[in-house]
């Protein structure tokens, strides 16, 4: 799961919780951890569903304005058969210095 710095930045602030991935099966699990450059993400919960299924609260706990926003950025990504909604939340900083 490829995060862009700027988002990974938003998730240590605690400004996104979701991130929403297509998959034809999820690279992560639930409880599980992902390594990123700026250090562990935890990875909590994850939910297949519809795309049009995401709520107002889904896209701002996502990073976007509003669910057009996030329609918006998913008309830009690849097609998959499966939608994913993944709970996401730093867990620490990366071993190139304290990013806390």
């Amino acid at each position: 799961m490829l995060i862009k710095l700027e988002t990974l930045e938003a998730i240590r602030r605690g400004k996104i919780t979701l991130q929403f991935r297509r998959w034809t099966r999820p690279s992560v699990r639930p409880g599980g951890t992902l390594k990123t450059k700026m250090g562990l993400l935890r990875i909590g919960r994850i939910d297949e569903m519809r795309p049009e299924d995401v709520t107002e609260a889904d896209a701002r706990r996502a990073g976007f304005r509003d669910v057009a926003d996030f329609q918006k950025w998913l008309g830009t990504m690849k097609q998959g058969p499966l939608f994913h909604r993944i709970e996401v939340a730093f867990a620490e900083p990366g071993v190139d210095g304290d990013h806390t």
